[in-house]
């Protein structure tokens, strides 16, 4: 399918601005553990809708607002009853009440849909497509309903968190401390709970009240994978949320006939919340700190490094003994401390690489004077903890090493100062064995 910019760029614009509005709410829900009450109110305020269409046979965006505004509160409302009567998990309550309502929603759509101008699909699923030929002509310039209703919303919850910014903050991380600094952080809750349900409303022509949720929520948790400041996140949030969308559109028109020929384009509202979905994963797993990958590697270098000082922390007892030094480091290593070949070998190469071991020919090491120092460190950090553990914990003489072995890879120096103040500074740890100085 061709791009028709008269058409398709009001298409990417609107879904930008559905986007960029349920993001800032969407920051706040992830943030206070309220993902599921945005789904909540984007599946509850449909009877409101209903009602509303029912008393008035409008679509107007006033009718429309009202009756999603007060479905919205009488969900929270009715979570909460059910959560605090009933005895329920939060999460269980959210799911009797929107799941209940959502259903009379399409019980009253279906009954009334041959006497009110109410498609249900559309609900269900948005009609962005269509929704851009519907236009106005504000200050004389012709654009779509749907986008400047959009765009007036986006505005209105710009203002509202940018002006009430730090008490919205303070709300979602501590409750309890922002009513002790005169926040009332009940009012803070249900001022959200509107906003969002406001902005679903808003955003049910573009994308329909099932896709609402996926740009309410995914853009923030997803810019929640990548940062920890709030400011930061809420700018991510809105950056993906808007990518989400064009990328969308675009993918709508062309990959579908790339896959099969004898389509030409499918849902646009769909294929953006495949985009969104498609940018989490890859922030789930790339994301520098939070990444699936990037723990997987954080994890697989400390395993590494304890891997190099139990090497330094070895060899250095085997120096003690010179006679025991026959035997190969990397053997003692995958008899006595399970530790695969490869791995061993990478860390005796890196060893010396860094200048803390040198190579005496075959498996024989003998470590640096920069080496020896670091394994003085450890070892008197592990002889330290022994006698600790045996003197003030009274562990048996069979737990000492494994214990004393776990503690000494995050051993400060202040630490083991501190060790050695508690054990009056010994000579000689439990085994009999001297505790280098």
């Amino acid at each position: 399918m061709t791009w028709t910019p008269a058409i398709d760029n009001w298409i990417v614009a609107t879904g930008v601005m559905a986007a960029l509005a349920c993001a800032l709410p969407g920051n706040f829900l992830v943030l206070r553990r309220m993902s599921m009450m945005g789904d909540a109110i984007t599946h509850a305020v449909l009877p409101g809708l209903a009602v509303a269409f029912l008393m008035t046979s409008s679509r107007g965006s006033v009718t429309m607002f009202v009756g999603a505004v007060l479905a919205g509160l009488l969900t929270t409302l009715f979570t909460q009853w059910v959560e605090r009567f009933g005895r329920v998990d939060g999460n269980a309550a959210m799911g009797v009440v929107f799941t209940t309502l959502f259903a009379v929603g399409l019980i009253l759509i279906v009954r009334s849909a041959d006497h009110v101008d109410l498609d249900p699909s559309c609900v269900l699923y948005g009609s962005i497509e269509q929704a851009v030929l519907d236009t106005v002509r504000p200050f004389g310039i012709a654009m779509p309903r749907a986008f400047l209703t959009l765009l007036i919303v986006f505005a209105i919850n710009a203002i509202l968190f940018g002006v009430f910014y730090k008490e919205f903050k303070l709300s979602a991380f501590d409750p309890a401390l922002a009513t002790t600094l005169g926040i009332n952080a009940t009012v803070m809750h249900y001022l959200l709970m509107i906003v969002v349900a406001v902005t679903t409303v808003a955003a049910f022509e573009a994308v329909g009240s099932i896709l609402v949720i996926a740009m309410l929520i995914v853009p923030p948790a997803t810019a929640r994978l990548l940062t920890d400041r709030l400011g930061v996140m809420i700018l991510l949030s809105l950056v993906l949320g808007a990518a989400s969308a064009g990328l969308g559109h675009v993918g709508a028109i062309t990959v579908p006939s790339m896959i099969f020929p004898e389509v030409s384009d499918t849902t646009t509202a769909g294929v953006i919340a495949v985009v969104a979905g498609l940018l989490f994963v890859m922030a789930l797993l790339l994301s520098p700190r939070h990444g699936v990958i990037s723990r997987a590697v954080h994890r697989w270098q400390l395993n590494f490094h304890i891997v190099k000082q139990d090497v330094l922390g070895l060899v250095y007892r085997l120096e003690e003994h010179p006679g025991e030094h026959e035997q190969a480091v990397q053997r003692i290593l995958q008899d006595a401390m399970d530790v695969r070949p490869m791995v061993s070998h990478w860390a005796i190469g890196r060893l010396v690489r860094e200048g803390l071991l040198n190579r005496m020919g075959g498996d024989d090491v003998r470590l640096t004077e920069t080496g020896r120092e670091h394994a003085t460190r450890l070892v008197r950090a592990h002889r330290l903890w022994e006698t600790y553990l045996e003197r003030h914990l009274d562990l048996p003489a069979g737990r000492l090493h494994p214990t004393a072995e776990r503690f000494e890879h995050v051993t400060t120096e202040t630490m083991a100062k501190r060790l050695a103040d508690s054990t009056d500074r010994p000579a000689q740890d439990p085994h009999g064995r001297d505790i280098p100085r």
